[in-house]
């Protein structure tokens, strides 16, 4: 009997402590540690101009290009789609810089553009006036309806323009503005405005000190044509040169 016992005693304590064990509160597995999310890409940017080198007048095509971009700017174009192409009429050499910028940071690419200047046309002065070799070599530039906007021929005739006045510093010019019949007075009086500073600003950017250009609107008070036809409309918009004496 005092056998068994001795048998059931340390028996009876493995199972207590098995069970004991067996009760202590399981811990929960560590979870893994949270991947910090992928960096997003930094932005590319290419921007090249065909051709790279014109005359005065002619026209280049700017392309363009980006990834991982969500805003792109060009410098003169303001905001413009991520990737495109554009046609440009440059009166002078000038850099497009281009600026793409994304969540993973800014990039940009820049395109020059050289613009060779036409050569004067050589006037005798012993033979003409000044007035006369002014009106013989500067000459007037028009607009499409309601705009204020310098059109691709406009551009070359305001680079022969500049390389005239460019050649003969001491020539002073009043641009003045000028709009067709329609629409109230103060509206054509500020769109005669409008075209008569774009040509300054066009000539300035061509080399032709701003001091030397004055601006008037006329507004339609003083249409070079009376008839209300669109060959007549045609030529009273206009930014019209005249020295200024």
């Amino acid at each position: 009997m005092k056998k068994t016992f001795r048998l059931v005693v340390p028996l009876f304590l493995l199972v207590a402590l098995v069970a004991i064990a067996g009760c202590k509160k399981k811990e929960k597995p560590v979870p893994p540690a949270a991947e910090a999310p992928p960096a997003a890409p930094a932005p590319t940017a290419q921007l090249t101009a065909t051709p790279s080198s014109i005359s005065a007048g002619d026209q280049v095509q700017l392309t363009w290009k980006t990834t991982d971009a969500t805003s792109v700017s060009i410098d003169g174009l303001g905001d413009v789609p991520t990737s495109g192409v554009k046609s440009v009429s440059p009166t002078a050499s000038t850099s497009y810089h281009l600026v793409a910028r994304g969540e993973g940071g800014t990039a940009d690419a820049t395109a020059r553009v050289t613009v060779e200047q036409k050569p004067a046309v050589a006037v005798p002065s012993n033979t003409m006036s000044e007035e006369e070799e002014f009106r013989a070599s500067v000459h007037d530039i028009f607009f499409d309806y309601d705009t204020a906007d310098i059109r691709a021929d406009g551009q070359s005739t305001l680079s022969q323009d500049a390389a005239y006045l460019n050649s003969h510093p001491n020539v002073k010019v009043v641009i003045g503005g000028y709009c067709d019949e329609r629409g109230s007075n103060e509206y054509n009086l500020a769109l005669g405005q409008n075209r008569a500073e774009a040509a300054r600003n066009a000539l300035v950017n061509a080399g032709v000190a701003a001091t030397r250009l004055r601006v008037i609107s006329y507004g339609k008070e003083k249409p070079f044509c009376s008839e209300s036809t669109e060959e007549c409309w045609q030529q009273n918009r206009r930014a019209g040169f005249a020295l200024d004496k």
